[in-house]
């Protein structure tokens, strides 16, 4: 129980930290040398970088990434209580890998592709959700739902079109990831997750940081801000996969360090008569 009350300040730690990372992070991003004399100075004002935590989206996606260092703790641990099948212990990281390289992959695709067509690469994913927006069928969905056409903005038909990217990577590098990891033990496949995710960050910052310096030198509206969450996520990702490790190491040692219990000597028969 006590190294499930680490697991949740892991936990904790990680939301503090990346919720309080991404203020600096965006003014960071939004810095441009001009002026008179030239200085570097930040295109964000401290009231624009304090709106984002007014946003839905961003205390969704903090969610999620919480909720999957999360997973990739307190299962294990659940694992080595007993307290869950084999299988569910298994196919938990698993999903929880798969779902974090997909975000990844996805992060760098839109970053290649915002440096290459600019904001026409996000309005083709405004043009994917528009499809399933406009489908008489999902439109029943909707309205049943309480969502008006009224709802159906560019921001809705967007998150429609991105959320079925995504939803499409996640199957895709969960077959990979599981063909992969399929013979794995729970503690190889951690390991082995865990690698996935720290080199798929790395991999995924080479591409997102040169995108967005490149967007950032030309008059894209909304291209920066496609690239700033690709260098956001791999961050976040790139803790993620430190957490699991970090934790486990912390907690062989507490393992080791436990006092052993005695085991009682079975008792010697004594010889008859």
């Amino acid at each position: 129980m006590k190294l499930k009350r680490w697991a949740g300040l892991v936990v904790f730690l990680y939301l503090l930290l990346l919720g309080l990372l991404v203020a600096p992070l965006a003014f960071i991003c939004w810095v441009k040398w001009g002026g008179e004399p030239p200085s570097l100075r930040s295109e964000l004002r401290f009231s624009e970088l304090l709106d984002l935590y007014k946003e839905w989206g961003f205390w969704t996606w903090l969610g999620v990434l919480v909720a999957a260092q999360g997973l990739l703790l307190l299962v294990p641990l659940d694992l080595r209580e007993k307290r869950l099948t084999p299988r569910v212990s298994v196919l938990v990281p698993m999903g929880t890998t798969a779902f974090l390289l997909a975000n990844l992959f996805f992060a760098g695709l839109v970053s290649i592709s915002v440096s290459i067509f600019s904001d026409k690469a996000l309005d083709a994913i405004g043009l994917l959700g528009s499809l399933v927006v406009k489908n008489p069928a999902s439109n029943r969905i909707f309205t049943s739902a309480g969502v008006t056409s009224s709802t159906f903005g560019d921001t809705f038909t967007f998150m429609m079109g991105f959320f079925q990217l995504l939803g499409l990577f996640w199957l895709i590098w969960a077959f990979l990831f599981y063909r992969a990891a399929k013979q794995d033990g729970p503690d190889a496949l951690l390991h082995r997750g865990t690698r996935w995710l720290l080199r798929g960050s790395i991999l995924e910052l080479l591409v997102a940081v040169p995108s967005h310096v490149i967007v950032r030198n030309r008059s894209d509206c909304c291209a920066p801000v496609g690239t700033f969450w690709g260098i956001v996520t791999g961050l976040a990702v790139m803790m993620i996969a430190f957490g699991p490790g970090v934790f486990f190491l912390f907690a062989d040692r507490v393992e080791r360090l436990r006092p052993k219990t005695p085991q009682p000597r079975p008792e010697t028969a004594r010889p008859a008569g």
